[in-house]
């Protein structure tokens, strides 16, 4: 948690300004497009990740669709997973998170400023309705984010079961399925350190809707987490 409170220190006089111009970014009727938010945002994370001292090694991004409306499915490693991603990925992106996380400051106003979800797993009706916004906003070219293991894997780069019911969106939107594989993303905010420090973001090629029309959620589930724990394994030796 050291770094937490180094790049707060590093950022203490610009930290308001960010935190008011995402709020006022996350209001109703405000004007800014999802791009021009999404790039603010971004150029914050940069700034953040720079003067944190961490080093985002960005792989495979030649494996994103040529055109929006697709969802990113990565391993989900900690709070510093969001920072990467954001930081490695040009294309605009809307999260989807968990009830818990979208309660907590900054986080909160992130997801509203990117038009994001959070989600309740235990209130079928209420997920099951996010799901059908979520299929709409992705025919309709938004990108999403989603963590199909549900909760952070304590176990460093080695990943949980991933949940089939995490896919349905992509399915119903027939969208293309982009598996993530994030390496030593636990380390800058579980390290009780604020040395230099580096993590990678690798874009695997995407599934397209011909190559899982015939499968189940729960299959494709296992196909994304073998191919991102391959990559992972790969690249860490």
């Amino acid at each position: 948690m050291n770094r937490i409170f180094y790049m707060v220190a590093r950022n203490f006089f610009r930290v308001p300004l960010w935190l008011f111009r995402i709020w006022k970014m996350g209001l109703p009727g405000d004007t800014h497009t999802l791009e021009q938010r999404y790039d603010y945002l971004r150029n914050v994370v940069k700034s953040v990740n720079k003067t944190g001292r961490v080093k985002v090694e960005v792989h495979g991004i030649e494996n994103l669709p040529s055109e929006n409306g697709f969802i990113l499915f990565p391993n989900h490693q900690g709070l510093f997973d969001v920072l990467a991603l954001m930081d490695a990925c040009p294309n605009p992106l809307s999260v989807v998170v968990k009830k818990e996380a979208a309660k907590l400051i900054l986080i909160k106003q992130v997801i509203k400023a990117l038009d994001g979800f959070s989600i309740d797993r235990q209130d079928v009706r209420a997920s099951m309705d996010i799901i059908y916004k979520m299929t709409d906003n992705v025919k309709a070219g938004k990108n999403y984010v989603i963590f199909p293991e549900g909760t952070r894997s304590r176990n460093g780069n080695t990943l949980q079961s991933f949940k089939g019911g995490t896919f349905k969106s992509a399915v119903n939107a027939k969208c293309p399925i982009v598996p993530v594989a994030l390496i030593d993303c636990f380390r800058p905010f579980d390290e009780n350190s604020s040395k230099k420090m580096e993590v990678q973001v690798s874009f695997l090629k995407p599934l397209y809707a011909e190559d899982y029309q015939n499968l189940k959620t729960i299959q494709i589930a296992e196909i994304v987490k073998d191919k991102i724990q391959e990559e992972i394994n790969q690249k860490i030796g």
